[in-house]
């Protein structure tokens, strides 16, 4: 029989709380979801399934069909008791506004999902009915960083979380076990360094860097889009092939020389008149430019929080850049105690942080009590 959602279950004679729940992540590029089982409130299972979508190149009516192939994935043939949601395709613009593309993120997971219990994550980290996200789109557009949040919250009190995706950087404060993020929207977050939009594969060069060092002088950038940060961080090594899961710039493949024939337009030259030491030079530039803008902003959330803080500050570091991009932008901005979410929930957790987090939470409400890793 279902109790609040729960689906209790008679083995020896014990009665089990089982439930299963499906967290969503609906990017502009990637979209992630999560199978999350949980039994006597601690998790026993996760499957995870993504999909790159760039929702402003594909039919937007092709979302539904996406998330019901990446239930198959995740879910198998699991019955589902809870779907929890969060998402930043509603930015896409695919979109005219975001009050649109919230709406049909929501359509496409009701059609994906009928009669199920669909809950929304909204910016303040509390997960809301399915009418009231419709009829606040703005309270959950771009909410996803507010799961991560929430997931890292449950294992430190006081803390600041660098979550480098594909995209864009999300740095998260949490002082004495709550989400203290001053900014709400993406405006907000990228006025007071909350948000840094550059990230580990899909940013133009032209975004990070005007201008590089080569030749013995300083070269202009062309504004093209000629090259992305994938190119930078696969010619460097800091990413593998298969981690270049977005398209590139001129729509030609991930091999490292296809890499350094983009980076060398960037300067409207080519692999003719660069040599190769010359364009990972240009690599490595670009490089520490970025993680210096990522570390700005790290500066800038420390310093407004710091002031609140009773006892010795963590930096959390997750998503696909941790390690070459959170990791090294934390040390660049003087912090020490630096903690790799990979290392304690697991590689595939910390690149889908966010989708994790909605299912944890969701599976969390439908228990009313707080779900528990192991690992934890």
């Amino acid at each position: 029989m279902r109790l609040k959602g729960n689906l209790l279950k008679h083995f020896a004679g014990k009665v089990v709380e089982m439930v299963n729940v499906i967290g969503l992540d609906v990017g502009g590029a990637n979209t992630k979801m999560a199978f999350l089982k949980a039994e006597n409130g601690s998790v026993q299972k996760i499957r995870i399934a993504s999909e790159y979508f760039p929702v402003w190149k594909r039919d937007k009516s092709e979302l539904s069909a996406l998330l019901n192939r990446l239930r198959v994935k995740a879910a198998e043939s699991e019955d589902l008791d809870s779907v929890g949601v969060t998402m930043t395709a509603e930015l896409s613009d695919a979109y005219q506004t975001k009050r649109e593309g919230v709406n049909h993120v929501l359509y496409s997971v009701e059609r994906a999902f009928p009669n199920f219990k669909i809950s929304v994550l909204d910016v303040d980290a509390n997960l809301i009915l399915l009418e009231e996200a419709r009829a606040n789109p703005l309270r959950v557009a771009a909410a996803n960083w507010a799961a991560t949040g929430w997931i890292v919250s449950k294992i430190f009190s006081n803390c600041i979380v660098v979550d480098v995706g594909s995209t864009s950087t999300s740095i998260i404060p949490i002082i004495d076990g709550k989400v203290a993020a001053e900014g709400k929207s993406d405006l907000e977050k990228l006025i007071n360094g909350e948000l840094v939009y550059t990230g580990a594969l899909r940013t133009n060069v032209a975004a990070i860097v005007n201008a590089v060092p080569v030749k013995g002088g300083i070269a202009r950038v062309s504004s093209e889009l000629f090259a992305t940060s994938g190119d930078v961080h696969l010619v460097l090594g800091n990413i593998r092939e298969e981690d270049y899961t977005v398209d590139t710039a001129d729509g030609r493949g991930k091999s490292r020389a296809e890499a350094l024939a983009r980076l060398a337009r960037i300067v409207c030259a080519d692999v003719e008149t660069l040599s190769e030491e010359e364009i990972v030079n240009i690599a490595k530039y670009v490089y520490r430019k970025q993680i210096d803008q990522i570390s700005e902003g790290l500066k800038q959330v420390y310093g407004r929080i710091k002031k609140c803080l009773k006892q010795n500050l963590q930096i959390v570091v997750t998503g696909l850049g941790r390690k070459f991009l959170a990791r090294k932008a934390a040390q660049a901005a003087g912090f020490e105690e630096i903690v790799d979410l990979g290392e304690l929930l697991g590689e595939e957790i910390a690149l889908t942080t966010p989708c994790v987090g909605v299912a944890l939470m969701a599976a969390s409400k439908l228990s009313g009590r707080d779900i528990t890793w192991k690992r934890f």
